[in-house]
């Protein structure tokens, strides 16, 4: 559980109560093309043309450097020029990998070894599109040596095994290989396998949205309150969703983690104005992650106010409820059904499956949960994790001749004789 990944009582400052987080032009854009990506080819021109060309490509390249990351790279930084045209208008770019690197600059690379090119529309549907090939307009190639090169000690080898290799990324990146979420993980060093092993988990659900359109929030960034530290989980969400969007919130600036398609925000799970604003700006949500404070109070409180932003079909996670058994983070070992605790509420949650069967209470208090009961379809319930479906339930119960009240084993008793 990593209690760098927490919000707190307190908003220090950042964010106002209730004021939603900006939209970039950054966030617009890409937003833009991953829905213009599954357009027909007329309208995926057009689109292009009136974002622009130029604008369009550079924020492609950043997206495919971005995923190259996860490829063996050249051991110094070597050039790939890469040309995109979109009809009669032609842009070339330099893509420089290894040694640490990851750059997209405009212009045509001098004495590039390696050169990708590509129609711009197909180019779009091989980072955003839905799966499938999507390299019919490509064309790779590396520039050979103008002698026979024999010996690997020399430095024209090494020189083309490096431009062999980064264009190896490039292309790999535009393959959208699935990785697992358990490789993932480990890459970005998440601790949602290793220590927790919630991956699994995590796999069984989300496997079925990942080549879709997927917007999702996490709760809880970690790094504490270091601007540049934490976002591993959101990284591995981010390249197991290729055409998601990622937003992570938590109560310290994080902006030093942004990449694209990765948005930190700043502000406190316990405020649920400021919640119902992010979720306006930035929702609807086809998943949610609290991976916060775990405070019992704070869960209740994100899910009041976020579940109803949730797309019907949708999933909202819960990490780490042990807390629910913790006093000292407002839980209760003794009183299990205790409807303030987040597995009392989940408990209640599940009684709400099934609410069609129930009679309904005359008098009394009215749990937390029974609003939600027409509108979760399911309840997964895991060592430390709840998974919780939206979807419509008024699935129709018993017959209503069936009585409620009374043994059923009584239809049955055969009449005693009389004499």
């Amino acid at each position: 559980m990593p209690t760098d990944a927490t919000t707190t009582l307190e908003n220090p400052g950042g964010t106002s109560p209730g004021a939603p987080p900006e939209t970039t032009p950054q966030t617009a854009l890409e937003t833009a093309l991953i829905r213009l990506a599954d357009r027909s080819d007329a309208e995926v021109a057009a689109g292009l043309a009136d974002l622009g060309p130029d604008r369009c490509a550079r924020a492609l390249l950043r997206e495919t450097v971005d995923r190259a990351r996860l490829f063996p790279e050249p051991p110094v930084a070597t050039a790939v020029e890469v040309r995109l045209r979109l009809g009669e208008k032609r842009s070339a770019y330099t893509v420089t990998l290894g040694g640490g690197a990851h750059e997209v600059t405009p212009g045509p690379a001098e004495a590039a070894r390696a050169r990708l090119a590509q129609d711009l529309p197909e180019f779009l549907r091989a980072v955003y599109g839905a799966p499938g090939r999507h390299d019919a307009t490509r064309e790779l190639h590396i520039t050979e040596p103008d002698r026979p090169v024999l010996d690997p000690a020399d430095p024209e080898h090494a020189e083309r095994a490096a431009a062999v290799t980064a264009l190896h990324q490039l292309a790999g990146a535009l393959a959208r290989p699935h990785r697992s979420l358990n490789e993932l993980a480990v890459h970005f060093r998440s601790d949602k396998w290793g220590g927790h092993w919630y991956t699994p988990h995590y796999d069984r659900y989300f496997a079925p949205l990942r080549d879709g359109v997927v917007n999702l929030l996490e709760i809880g960034i970690g790094g504490y309150d270091d601007p540049d530290q934490g976002g591993a989980s959101l990284r591995m969400w981010k390249h197991y969703f290729p055409r998601g969007l990622v937003h992570g919130l938590d109560v310290y600036e994080k902006r030093g983690i942004a990449e694209p398609r990765l948005f930190p925000l700043r502000g406190d799970q316990s405020d649920p104005a400021y919640l119902a604003g992010l979720a306006a700006e930035r929702g609807p949500f086809d998943i949610v992650i609290d991976d916060g404070s775990h405070l019992n109070e704070h869960v209740l409180t994100s899910f009041e106010a976020l579940f109803p932003h949730l797309r019907p079909g949708g999933l909202y996670v819960v990490e780490d409820t042990q807390t629910a058994y913790w006093t000292g983070w407002g839980g209760n070992d003794r009183d299990l059904n205790d409807p303030t605790t987040s597995m009392g509420f989940v408990k209640a949650l599940v009684d709400g499956l099934n609410h069609q069967e129930r009679t309904p209470a005359q008098d009394g208090p009215v749990s937390p949960a029974a609003r939600w009961e027409r509108g979760i379809g399911a309840v997964h319930v895991h060592h430390n994790l709840v998974v919780v479906e939206k979807s419509v339930n008024t699935e129709q119960g018993a017959p209503a001749w069936v009585p409620r009240d009374v043994d059923p084993r009584s239809w049955y008793t055969a009449p005693e004789r009389s004499e």
